[in-house]
């Protein structure tokens, strides 16, 4: 059952609105997610360098190329240029470490991950001050780090360029400086933080979008403990009016919470690494959301933003960060 719907983007590539997710799995646990992924129909993998799974992805995706099971033209690759290596000079070498993880010559669609940037150390991990908040590099240039994208294009190592967690400002900063345009904008996006603005601009632009954390993201809470931070964070799948129209219809909460955002026009990548669930999220093409229903999901959102990036304590302090909401003012 593969995904039998697509984005189309400004420069005539499709991709599919359903992918799956691999952020904070195990290379045991991304490798056999990614295989149960194949096999129930994905062909849209989300990935990052900063995720630590890219080999083990790419050995996945190796053992089916090389058995004939799959066409490099049938799957779309999507990895990013991480927070610490976002500078004009670095795009190209980051990209052919993934390519060379991912083992492949060239992905599908390549994306800034953040518009901030912040320093390592030389063993690569994240450089943390004596007080505990992360070094950032405030000399971050989007338009001369996406003109080293375009470059990517000219090369052939990725079929199309984007940005993720980039606000309206910082796409049109681009778009005013740019011979390629943005075809992507990866941002989180679900009932409680809809970001309606920066998506119909980003359509009214022509930048598809995509929605990461669509059904949340418990994973989250994990790493804000990890640095100290102690934040209840939403469980999306038991929300009242959710359960009430997966109900109506015979439906998982997720698989309503994800058809919503594809007849919104948006892609998902949700992330799960469970085979029944990953099946699930992918049978959402078998039912319709009524006008009411889509209103009453509408009337949901509360700017309630889960990936607020405090996990980088510290990172609020970079010119270009720009998450804040009621929440984390």
């Amino acid at each position: 059952m593969a995904c039998t719907k697509f984005l189309t983007f400004n420069n005539g590539l499709k991709m599919p609105i359903l992918g799956i997710g691999t952020w904070q799995a195990s290379d045991e646990e991304i490798e056999t997610a990614i295989d149960a992924a194949l096999e129930a129909g994905y062909r849209h993998i989300d990935t990052a360098p900063v995720y630590e799974n890219e080999k083990a992805i790419g050995r996945v995706l190796k053992r089916w190329l090389d058995a004939g099971k799959l066409k490099r033209e049938d799957l779309f690759i999507v990895t990013k240029l991480p927070p610490p290596t976002n500078r004009p000079h670095e795009v190209e070498p980051t990209i052919k470490k993934s390519l060379a993880d991912l083992q492949l010559e060239y992905v599908d669609l390549y994306l800034i991950h953040t518009p901030f940037t912040v320093c390592i150390n030389e063993d690569g991990s994240f450089k943390f001050k004596a007080d505990g908040t992360i070094e950032i590099d405030p000399t971050t240039n989007h338009v001369a780090t996406w003109a080293a994208m375009e470059k990517l294009i000219e090369k052939g190592l990725a079929k199309s360029i984007g940005v993720s967690n980039f606000s309206k400002e910082q796409v049109q900063r681009i778009l005013n400086n740019c011979k390629i345009r943005p075809a992507n904008n990866q941002v989180e996006h679900h009932v409680y933080l809809q970001q309606r603005d920066l998506i119909d601009y980003c359509k009214a632009e022509k930048v598809t979008v995509t929605a990461y954390s669509p059904l949340g993201s418990k994973g989250i809470a994990k790493l804000n403990a990890s640095v100290g931070l102690v934040r209840e964070l939403p469980d999306l799948l038991d929300i009242e009016e959710v359960k009430q129209i997966s109900a109506g219809h015979g439906k998982t909460p997720a698989q309503v919470l994800l058809r919503w955002i594809i007849d919104c026009g948006v892609a998902a990548i949700p992330k799960s690494t469970n085979p029944n669930r990953l099946k699930q999220n992918l049978d959402i093409f078998d039912f319709e959301l009524s006008p009411e229903e889509v209103a009453k999901l509408c009337a949901l959102d509360q700017n309630l933003r889960i990936c607020d990036f405090s996990f980088f304590r510290g990172v609020e302090k970079h010119p270009e960060f720009t998450f804040k909401n009621k929440f984390n003012n």
